[in-house]
């Protein structure tokens, strides 16, 4: 195995539950996020027991367009344990479905651009008079207020903007903007926790709320403190690629073997673990690395020193011999170690499912985030298919009869798989 610290282990197989019932078993939220910030959120909520009503286009969610050789990878991660409903919202009597919904739900969740929900007319004053306890999560790139309310915020767009690309990559090269979805992934997390806060409010108090989260805060809160940095040097941290500028050693080395391990020295004590590991417990004493200070200003002497004791050795070999002398190091992984790796199947960090869809007839995908000892996520549901439960949720909130008048309309939209 490409650098694991632990051996191969075969994932657990899980298999979904209907009848399992979480911590917010009984809160319905009614879904018309679309992509993945808002979809994050509700996974969260999802996974704990929550009813997610996905509130779909006739199309679907854009999420549902990213497939990896025709397999809907990114919906089937993502949308565990939620129910479909497709409804055009372009007619009048989709929008009513949807008033209809927020007004039994214990949260909503949208991701329009700023103003669209008022130009739909489910502004949500209107929907909190309908229903005063009602959540309302607003996910926009900019947010609600400010001079850019109405401009399209992809995570791309934000990441840029954050200061975050400045801070990624090395000082000759250009910024780098990640490879994963980054603006969009903090602000699901933090969404999920604002949700479950102002819920708590809205049990106390009977008082709904409406939470403005933007692409943008949440991943700028977690540069800092730059900004106070800033403001005592003057200065702009430079791009260091895997260097740290708080402490040293701190990097990627390469292997004998051509793996690559991280490295991180982030106190005087693992540093000279580290020395004395690497047989050279001589420069523990040298002016040059004495103290963190020095080794920051000498970066390059200490780096070169570390660099060539890990390129004597395999990853199997440095890992083994760190690992021994309490030195804080890792393998830099790639989805093929992780897909076998013992820690992350030991601690279910990542799971098998059944699906039909897949080559093999399982789909790997990550265990519950948070773990809670007494209420536990839960495996309840595969992602839906496109208006899966459009008869289940609606035929009950409408009546039969109004229910096949609007399907008959083309305004909701069946399962059409089957």
């Amino acid at each position: 195995m490409r650098g694991a610290m632990t051996g191969g282990a075969a994932l657990r197989r899980r298999e979904f539950e209907p009848a399992a019932r979480g911590a917010l078993d009984g809160v319905r939220v009614v879904d018309l996020s679309r992509l993945v910030a808002g979809n994050m959120l509700t996974k969260v909520l999802a996974d704990h027991g929550a009813e997610v009503v996905k509130v779909e286009p006739p199309a679907g969610d854009s999420l549902r367009a990213w497939k990896v050789r025709g397999v809907e990878t990114s919906w089937k991660t993502w949308c565990r344990n939620k129910r479909s409903v497709a409804l055009d919202l372009r007619a009048p009597a989709g929008v009513e479905v949807v008033r209809r919904l927020a007004a039994d739900a214990a949260m909503f969740v949208e991701s329009f651009r700023a103003g669209v929900l008022e130009e739909m007319e489910l502004a949500p004053d209107a929907l909190l008079a309908a229903n005063p306890r009602l959540v309302i999560i607003r996910i926009s790139g900019w947010g609600q207020t400010g001079p850019f309310r109405h401009k399209p915020g992809f995570g791309t767009l934000i990441e840029g903007y954050s200061g975050f690309a400045a801070l990624n990559g090395f000082a000759d090269r250009e910024p780098v903007l990640p490879p994963m979805f980054m603006a969009d992934a903090y602000a699901g997390l933090y969404g999920a926790a604002a949700a479950m806060i102002a819920l708590r409010h809205a049990e106390a108090t009977g008082q709904g709320q409406v939470i403005d989260l933007s692409l943008f805060e949440p991943l700028f809160s977690v540069l800092e403190p730059q900004m106070a940095n800033h403001r005592l040097t003057g200065e702009v941290k430079p791009r260091t690629g895997s260097r740290s500028t708080n402490t040293a050693p701190r990097n990627a080395y390469r292997t004998r073997d051509g793996g690559w391990v991280g490295l991180s020295s982030s106190t005087q004590a693992m540093f000279e673990r580290l020395m004395r590991s690497i047989g050279r417990p001589e420069l523990i004493a040298d002016p040059r690395f004495r103290t963190n200070t020095d080794r920051l200003r000498n970066v390059e002497a200490i780096d070169a020193v570390v660099r060539e004791a890990i390129a004597a050795m395999t990853t199997a070999e440095a890992l083994a011999r760190f690992d021994r002398d309490g030195v804080t190091i890792g393998p830099i992984n790639d989805v093929r170690d992780l897909g076998s790796d013992g820690y992350v199947a030991g601690r279910e960090a990542l799971v098998e499912v059944p699906d039909d869809d897949m080559p093999d007839g399982v789909l790997p995908m990550h265990g519950e985030v948070p773990r809670l000892s007494a209420t536990p996520g839960v495996f309840r549901s595969p992602a839906p298919r496109l208006g899966e439960h459009s008869r289940a949720v609606l035929a009950p909130l409408l009546g039969e009869a109004e229910y096949a008048r609007l399907v008959a309309a083309g305004v909701v939209i069946e399962d059409r798989s089957t």
